[in-house]
């Protein structure tokens, strides 16, 4: 006959007080009162018949009997938690999670998927769209578990230029900030024909983009030589998103990275007016995987379709030939990334 386990609820409370020596932290941690902590650990304490803890004059300290199990009930905890994981990692062998910014989701990404599922369809693909995937924390300090949080994502699409230890990471474009507008602001009665022309026009801004570390406005109408012109005055917009349809609603002009009006552009809702175009050297979309997790075939497979499309081949790799040339370039790629952390 199986041994009848004491309440999971209990033990866990107890594990908990155990390891702050306090009811109080514990009852934090676990996101329940001081209360029912300590009925939890009362339930414990009547189902085994003794006392866990004593309390001295300023503290609490375990008894014998409980510094004498707490090992093996961490143990098992951990050993639940492993087990957890994985079947989970079971189940998700054929589940692929991508964090990505949303506006590299929608303009870039999205439009593209259908061709990764026709070459993958035993893969099912989850696209996160989180602005948490900029470099808008000092990534590198994070651990590898808190920067990925390896239960709910996998790969990472990031914009930054942090590189991060513990981590494959693979450029994938270099980018540059370009003004963005309606075709219908090139006429009509204040045409933009030349920079000192936005004076009569409504500056967008994206503040997304200033915490990232883009520049905005004031840097750009510096580089076109531009001192007559607010940098600040304009209309503010908390998403990238919505800066870029504002442009294509006429609204005024915005300064975006070119990559992510790449359809607008071709179907002529949006229009560059005029140079400079602002390179950003220094800072990349990256395709970002924690070490060692690199060669899992539903990570491998995104990584090689990946990088065709950034190099224009996915239309045209296939078949074996096609998979070796995707191959060759994913390793160059890697070792370009090695040498540049």
């Amino acid at each position: 006959m199986t041994q009848r386990l004491p309440p999971l609820y209990a033990l866990r409370a107890f594990e908990a007080v155990a390891r702050h020596l306090s009811f109080r932290k514990a009852a934090e941690e676990l996101y329940v009162t001081p209360a029912a902590i300590s009925h939890q650990i009362k339930t414990l304490e009547d189902y085994l018949g003794f006392h866990l803890f004593r309390r001295t004059k300023n503290a609490l300290a375990l008894t014998e009997a409980a510094q004498a199990g707490l090992p093996q009930v961490r143990e098992g905890f951990e050993r639940l938690a492993k087990a957890t994981r994985q079947m989970r990692e079971h189940h998700r062998s054929s589940d692929l999670t991508v964090l990505t910014a949303p506006s590299f989701a929608a303009k870039w990404l999205v439009p593209r998927l259908h061709r990764f599922a026709e070459r993958h369809p035993e893969i099912n693909l989850r696209i996160l769209a989180s602005i948490n995937a900029v470099d808008r924390v000092i990534v590198s300090e994070l651990s590898t578990d808190e920067f990925f949080n390896q239960d709910v994502v996998d790969v990472q699409i990031r914009f930054g230029q942090t590189p991060h230890t513990g981590c494959q990471q693979d450029k994938l474009f270099s980018v540059a900030m370009v003004p963005l507008c309606s075709p219908s602001l090139l006429q009509g009665s204040h045409p933009l024909r030349s920079p000192p022309d936005l004076r009569h026009h409504t500056l967008l801004h994206d503040e997304i983009a200033y915490e990232e570390g883009r520049p905005g406005w004031a840097g750009w109408l510096r580089a076109a030589g531009i001192e007559a012109i607010d940098p600040e005055r304009g209309s503010y917009f908390s998403h990238t998103l919505l800066a870029l349809e504002a442009a294509v609603a006429g609204q005024g002009v915005v300064l975006a990275l070119r990559l992510l009006a790449e359809a607008e552009l071709a179907a002529g809702r949006l229009v560059i007016p005029f140079g400079p175009e602002l390179v950003l050297p220094q800072a990349y979309y990256l395709l970002i995987c924690p070490q060692g997790m690199a060669q899992q075939p539903r990570i491998a497979a995104f990584r090689e379709w990946l990088l065709e499309e950034v190099t224009g081949t996915g239309k045209r790799a296939g078949g074996p030939a096609g998979a070796r040339r995707a191959t060759a370039r994913l390793s160059k790629t890697q070792a370009q990334c090695g040498q540049d952390r």
